[in-house]
């Protein structure tokens, strides 16, 4: 899972000085979306004046990466963002993105996301396109697909129609989730989505003149409303979308047999920020909505008499929606018993076991005269490898906690994810082949309390969801992700 964002428009046609607008907006939009990920920052423009494409990209937060002289070297009136969660490719630099080829116009892409068949494609590449991969990272397979499909026609200008027939075969080449912006140089940004419409992406726009406007395709909504780009749409799954420097748009969606959106439900239950609305329902309002479902379960065993919570408490900061409405439901106190260190980063997101245990000691701070003698009701997002959760278990109660009852606003996670979220090796997940009870003495607590999947589906309103991870139903083929997950753990990648 990464943060993405791209912006184009006539700025410097309409303003004096605004020769790194684009790169700005970009930047800016980057620090938005920084929850999503936290390895490395990148920005790539392209200046349609000098004709060149200017980039700079690194390990580290976005805030750390860039700096004013830094960013007006970045001019043009495109740009596209990119904020690294590693799940292909290593930490060199040549795996950052966003990345870019002379090859058909000359083009450069990022994208958020995961290629289920992209060890199968990178051995072929040589043999198969007589191409030479240049780094571990997944986008460059489709970077070089496209521009190789792009190259087919003697034709040499760019044109849309050229570009959805190359599309449309990364689409039939491709497996996975994945949505994809770029820059085509002299000729505009470019955004598709992978035909299921697993890695969301989200459309914009604005006036920067009388008659002008400026694009912008982001990630999430939350980069839109900072920026001040009002809310067009959600990008179509087998859509592609080319903004010209005009500000001129065109789109058409690939028809292709077994597919349909699959929106990725991790996105409501975790990854996206709370701010944001995904297909136009409010990421916090679904997260209210799980809590007040969730507490449905737990009234059942407060009301058998199985458990008796004083208090509700978060783990912050993704739960607190949930454990707001849950504790108003049940009519039990809610506290704020755990602070987040805000300088700590995600510990889910870290690419090691031991990283993630390290972090959890920095992460959160007990409040202990709130805890000392409760009987808690932890309310989490989402329960994984059980990491975090046994942790904080054992931190509550080494502060005084005399009972605590654990409940997930996520169902069980049993089944692995191949399309960008970093758990493809289902031996790694804590409920994978386990039930409440065993899962519940495992992390030591009194019971485990998991949303059903059907709630999950109630509350965001929808039935066009990516549900593989908890009920084993994938939306691709999934016969090479045994040889992904076997591949990700040998390397670390």
């Amino acid at each position: 899972m990464c943060g993405i964002i791209g912006v184009v428009g006539p700025f410097s046609a309409i303003e004096k000085n605004s020769s790194s607008q684009a790169s700005y907006d970009v930047y800016r939009g980057l620090l938005t979306l920084q929850h999503r990920g936290q390895d490395a920052a990148g920005i790539l423009s392209f200046d349609q004046t000098k004709k060149r494409f200017h980039h700079h990209k690194q390990a580290g937060l976005v805030a750390n990466v860039f700096d004013k002289q830094k960013l007006e070297k970045l001019t043009g009136d495109m740009a596209i963002g990119h904020n690294r969660y590693a799940t292909v490719g290593g930490d060199s630099q040549e795996d950052l993105q966003p990345m870019v080829t002379g090859l058909s116009h000359g083009v450069a892409m990022a994208h958020n996301g995961n290629i289920i068949n992209y060890h199968s494609l990178a051995s072929s590449f040589s043999d198969k396109h007589h191409m030479q991969l240049l780094t571990t990272n997944d986008v460059e397979i489709i970077l070089n697909l496209w521009s190789k499909y792009m190259c087919e026609t003697c034709d040499n200008a760019f044109d849309f129609k050229k570009a959805f027939k190359a599309v449309s075969k990364v689409f039939e080449t491709v497996l996975g989730g994945y949505s994809v912006i770029g820059v085509v140089a002299n000729a505009g940004l470019i955004a598709f989505c992978d035909p299921n419409g697993l890695r969301p992406l989200i459309l914009g726009r604005k006036k920067v003149g009388e008659n002008s406007y400026a694009y912008c395709v982001a990630s999430e909504t939350i980069a839109l409303n900072f920026l001040e780009y009002e809310y067009v749409r959600d990008v179509a799954p087998g859509e592609l979308i080319f903004i010209d420097l005009k500000g001129k748009l065109q789109s058409q969606v690939a028809v292709l047999p077994e597919t349909g959106r699959s929106n990725c439900m991790f996105e409501w239950a975790y990854f996206s920020a709370a701010e944001s609305t995904l297909e136009g329902k409010s990421v916090y309002g679904v997260r209210l909505e799980l809590g007040k479902l969730l507490a449905k379960r737990v009234r059942g065993l407060i009301q058998k008499k199985l458990i008796a919570p004083d208090i509700v408490v978060p783990v912050p900061d993704t739960s607190r929606p949930a454990a707001i409405s849950l504790a108003q439901e049940l009519g039990i106190p809610y506290r704020e018993a755990l602070i987040k260190n805000r300088y700590i980063h995600r510990s889910f997101i870290l690419d090691s076991q031991q990283k993630r245990e390290r972090m959890i000691e920095l992460k959160l701070s007990p409040i202990s005269s709130e805890i000392k003698g409760k009987k808690i009701l932890l309310v989490d997002d989402s329960i994984v490898r059980g990491t975090t959760a046994k942790r904080i278990v054992a931190l509550l109660k080494k502060h005084g906690a005399k009972e605590i009852t654990l409940t997930s606003a996520c169902p069980p996670i049993r089944y692995p994810c191949f399309y960008g979220i970093d758990f493809p090796d289902s031996t790694k997940l804590l409920a994978s082949q386990k039930e409440e009870d065993e899962i519940a003495q495992i992390l030591g607590v009194k019971k485990v309390v998991y949303l059903a999947i059907k709630d999950l589906i109630a509350a965001i309103g929808s039935d066009k969801l990516c549900l593989a991870c908890l009920n084993n139903s994938y939306p691709t083929s999934t016969s090479e992700g045994e040889n992904f997950a076997k591949m990700r753990c040998a390397t670390g990648d």
